[in-house]
């Protein structure tokens, strides 16, 4: 997208993680980037007003916060389609939710605070849509992260992220849930974030941060920062390509799938037959179609005959994109 200026470019480039967690973090971040603290936070708002960063915060691990989360699909008739998405994007337990080219043409990320909370919304769902609803809840994780460049000319590069693996450590109090509720939208453009939110959360500042460093090392919080929206700097080309792989070679191939650099997430998950036999997702992006199925044919070579079967779902349209909301 060659029309963000110089310090836009920079900003996204280098802080899609690693926003500090100090008492004027925007003062420190602004310094880095040869800027003024208000002219920084200006540039935030501006970048979220826009549509070019989908948000700014913390971005959590439903599993690592003790939640539960499930990939879902619909098949929904097209006279239909529109009832249908707004019943699903008016529920908060909806993260993210895609329109693709397949059968099952609503795809949606929902996450819930318990496993009970989960089951009966997707019975909710399934009552008011008047529709079955087939969910794939993650068996295995083999790769999740990806890091968006925007070079000088626009043209946008994806650098791969390793995903924050330590233990997990203790259980969460009410302290830490209340900074979830108020920081899982996104982190205050005030100089003095952590400052409103402990006022709003009845602690200190301090505690704030402290608490949120806590999470982001054992990976509750998978990194704090920027979340560039890939559709609107130009990586258009949205592919979940699917595989149905032998169950007995299924994590070695996943593994190997998931250490390509150009695949930005790769899950193993249960099959639905007879509609769906694929167990291995791995998630594409590219500028179009065109690049998108280019690496998918990387992937097939890769897999070569021990593949039964395979299909890419290309994005159509984007219904919801959020982060995911875990506390009431």
């Amino acid at each position: 997208m060659s029309d963000l200026n110089r310090l836009q470019r920079n900003f996204l480039n280098r802080f899609q993680g690693g926003f500090p967690l100090t008492e004027r973090p925007y003062l420190r971040v602004a310094a880095m980037l040869g800027t003024e603290e208000a002219t920084l936070i200006s540039i935030l708002s501006g970048l979220l007003a826009d549509g070019i960063l989908t948000r700014f915060g913390p971005l959590f691990d439903a599993e690592r916060l003790g939640g539960c989360f499930t990939l879902a699909a619909l098949s929904v008739p097209e006279t239909d389609f529109e009832r249908v998405a707004a019943i699903v994007n008016a529920l908060p337990q909806v993260a993210h939710n895609y329109r693709r080219d397949h059968t099952l043409n609503m795809w949606f990320v929902l996450a819930a605070p318990s496993e009970g909370e989960l089951r009966a919304t997707i019975d909710r769902i399934q009552a008011l849509a008047g529709l079955p609803m087939y969910d794939f809840p993650k068996l295995r994780e083999f790769h999740l992260g990806f890091w968006l460049v925007v070079g000088d000319d626009g043209n946008i590069g994806l650098r791969r992220v390793e995903r924050q693996r330590a233990p997990a450590t203790g259980h969460m109090d009410a302290t830490d849930h209340a900074i979830v509720t108020a920081t899982q939208a996104g982190l205050p453009l005030v100089p003095e974030p952590y400052a409103l939110l402990s006022q709003e959360i009845g602690c200190e500042a301090g505690t704030v941060m402290e608490r949120l460093g806590k999470m982001l090392d054992s990976g509750a919080v998978r990194r704090i920062g920027a979340v560039p929206n890939h559709y609107r700097l130009g990586l258009r080309g949205n592919g979940m390509s699917v595989w149905d792989i032998p169950d007995d070679m299924a994590n070695a191939i996943g593994e190997r799938i998931g250490a390509l650099d150009f695949v930005s997430h790769c899950y193993l998950r249960p099959r639905r037959p007879p509609l769906w036999p694929y167990n291995l997702f791995a998630m594409v992006h590219g500028r179009n179609r065109a690049e998108v199925q280019a690496k998918v044919e990387i992937i097939a070579d890769l897999v070569g005959a021990d593949c039964r079967g395979r299909r890419v779902l290309h994005s159509t349209a984007v219904l919801k994109k959020t982060g995911l909301r875990l506390a009431a």
